[in-house]
């Protein structure tokens, strides 16, 4: 499994302080909605500048104009640019095209989609082959997890690498492995936890342990 840092509440430099720690445990830096909302995609250039070893994902849930949005996000850097899964098919397809071209990939965040086996068909019929799993703050705040909608689209999915998002932790990582996610994406997990290292250090233990027996 890889590990995903996503950083939504935070400034740039509070960013660079965290990565300067953590960069060497976590496999993608998430520059979040709320950091693309209030810095644009200048955090996308700094870091794909600063940590040349690490890709960086746009999280900029693309939801119209998919070709030129997507162009602007890998232009700027990101190796994954993220689309909303229920917009229309027309918008994923600018965002693949781009993304051929630039040799990204695109993730489709199925965030409130009704019907995900049916979707993820449509999806994966047009060439996405990335999907996460997002349970919103709104959502978890109801009681939401993603492990129901992560069992759904484990069962449907047919070729595609499957992130999964929502109050993940070292606490609750292992259920998400179990269930065979292959990227666990960690906000508030590292961000506000009383030992950010020693959070990630754990959370890479137990993510790269998993890589380690799927390889064997």
């Amino acid at each position: 499994m890889k590990l995903q840092l996503a950083l939504d509440d935070i400034t740039i430099d509070e960013a660079v302080a965290l990565l300067d720690r953590v960069h060497p445990l976590i496999d993608i830096i998430e520059v979040g909605t709320p950091f693309l909302i209030e810095d644009g995609l200048k955090p996308v250039r700094e870091f794909r500048a600063r940590y040349t070893d690490l890709p960086v994902l746009a999280d900029v849930k693309i939801m119209d104009a998919g070709y030129y949005e997507a162009r602007q996000a890998f232009a700027a850097g990101a190796a994954y640019v993220t689309v909303l899964g229920v917009t229309d098919l027309l918008t994923v397809k600018g965002c693949l095209e781009v993304a051929a071209d630039f040799g990204g990939t695109v993730v489709a965040d199925m965030i409130c989609v009704p019907d995900l086996p049916d979707r993820i068909r449509q999806l994966e019929e047009i060439g996405v082959t990335a999907l996460a799993v997002h349970t919103g703050v709104d959502q978890q705040a109801a009681g939401r997890t993603p492990a129901d909608d992560l069992q759904v689209m484990k069962a449907v999915a047919q070729r595609s690498e499957l992130f999964v998002a929502g109050g993940i932790s070292p606490a609750t990582i292992a259920q998400y492995i179990r269930l065979g996610a292959d990227v666990a994406i960690v906000g508030s997990g590292i961000r506000h936890a009383a030992d950010p290292v020693k959070a990630a250090e754990e959370l890479a233990r137990l993510a790269h342990q998993d890589t380690r027996e799927r390889q064997s």
